[in-house]
C-alpha cells in the first residue's frame, strides 16, 4: 500500500479509481439488483451483462447522498452536518421513496420527530443492517491512503441510521476503499476492514468464519454455498451475513473485476449491497477500466427510484469532485 501522499500524488489515476469506486458501487447495485430478479433467473439463468433495465437502488443512491454530505461540509463531516443533509435532501423533498431499507426509513423518521445522532440510529429498528456500509465509499475516496481517517468519516455518517456491528461494517467497507485507492494489495483491503471490527463482536466472528471458509475452500467454486449457508441470518440480512460476504467473494476473485462482479452479483439475498461493494472494492483497486464502457454511460446518473435528488447527479462528476476534496485536505 501507497502512503496517503504518494496515493494523492498522481490525480489522474486518483480520478480513475474514484470514478471505479463511485460507478463500481452503482454498476454492482444495478446487477445484482436484476440477479436475484426470479424473472432474469428464468430468462438468464445467471445474470452476465449490465441489462437495459438495471437501475440504481438505494445503495447507490444513500452514496451520492454521503458525497454531498461530504462535499458540502468540505470535509469537515459531523454527524449533526449529516443529519442536516439527510434533512436538506430526503425529508424536505418528500422523503425516501421505494426500495430503502428499514433502519433507513427509521433514521429518517426519528430525524423528522427531532431525534438527533446517535439516538436516531440507535433507538432504530434493523440498526445493524448493512445500510450504513452500502453507502461508505465516498469516505474512502476522499481518505484515500488513510483507513483510520476513512473509518472515522464513516462512523460519523453510519451513526445517524446505524449502531454497533452497523457502524463497524460501515467503518470497515471505507477503511477498505481507502487502502484500496492506495493501490493496497487484496490481502490489505481486507485487513483494513478486519481491523475495524472489534474483537467479540457478531461481525467479527463472522468475518472469520468467512475467512475461514476461505482458506478451506480457495476457489469461489467451492466456497460459495457454504458462505451462504454458514452466515445466513433468518428473515433479514444484516450486517454480520452481508459484509464477511463481500470480503470472501472479493478475496477470491479480487484480481478479476468481471469474475467478481459475476459471482456477487449472482449471490441471492442482498446481492445489490453484496455486489456494490465488491465492485466499488475492485473499481477502487483497479480503476474505471475495470468496467466496460457502455455499463459506466448506463449507470452514471442514478435513476432516483429511492432517492429523488439523486436523479440530478452525476457518478463521474461526484468522482472528480471527491479527488478535488481530497487533494484540498491532504
Amino acid at each position: 500500500m501507497r502512503t496517503r501522499s504518494e496515493a494523492l500524488a498522481d490525480r489522474g489515476r486518483l480520478e480513475s479509481k474514484a470514478a471505479g469506486a463511485l460507478v463500481g458501487l452503482a454498476i454492482g447495485d444495478a446487477m445484482g439488483d436484476i440477479g436475484r430478479s426470479q424473472e432474469h433467473r428464468a430468462k438468464f439463468g445467471i445474470v452476465t451483462n449490465l441489462y437495459p433495465e438495471a437501475k440504481s437502488t438505494d445503495d447507490t443512491e444513500f452514496g451520492v447522498l454521503t458525497a454531498k454530505a461530504l462535499l458540502d461540509t468540505r470535509g469537515a463531516l459531523s454527524a449533526d452536518a449529516v443529519a442536516a443533509a439527510w434533512r436538506r435532501y430526503v425529508l424536505d423533498r418528500g422523503g425516501a421513496k421505494k426500495r430503502a431499507g428499514r433502519p433507513l426509513y427509521g433514521a429518517l423518521a426519528n430525524l423528522s420527530r427531532g431525534l438527533e445522532p446517535p439516538f436516531s440510529g440507535r433507538y432504530n429498528i434493523m440498526n445493524v443492517d448493512d445500510g450504513a456500509a452500502m453507502r461508505a465509499s465516498p469516505h474512502g475516496i476522499v481518505r484515500a491512503g488513510d483507513p483510520e481517517g476513512a473509518a472515522r468519516l464513516a462512523a460519523l455518517d453510519a451513526s445517524v441510521s446505524h449502531d454497533m456491528d452497523g457502524i463497524w461494517a460501515a467503518e470497515a467497507i471505507a477503511a477498505s476503499v481507502a487502502v484500496a485507492m492506495a493501490d493496497g494489495s487484496p490481502d490489505e483491503i481486507i485487513a483494513a476492514g478486519r481491523a475495524r471490527m472489534p474483537k467479540g463482536s457478531w461481525l467479527a466472528d463472522a468475518m472469520d468464519r468467512a475467512m475461514a471458509i476461505c482458506e478451506a475452500k480457495p476457489d469461489i467454486e467451492l466456497a460459495y454455498e457454504e458462505l451462504h449457508t454458514a452466515l445466513w441470518t433468518p428473515e433479514h440480512a444484516s450486517a454480520p451475513e452481508a459484509i464477511p460476504q463481500v470480503y470472501a467473494i472479493f478475496r477470491l476473485t479480487g484480481e478479476n473485476p468481471r469474475r467478481a462482479l459475476l459471482w456477487s452479483a449472482n449471490f441471492g439475498r442482498d446481492a445489490d449491497t453484496i455486489a456494490g461493494l465488491v465492485c466499488s472494492l475492485s473499481g477502487a483497486l483497479h480503476g474505471l477500466s475495470a468496467f466496460p464502457a457502455a455499463w459506466v454511460e448506463q449507470v452514471r446518473k442514478p435513476a432516483g427510484v429511492c432517492l429523488e435528488f439523486a436523479a440530478e447527479e452525476d457518478m463521474l462528476a461526484l468522482a472528480g469532485a471527491l479527488v478535488s476534496l481530497a487533494l484540498e485536505t491532504r
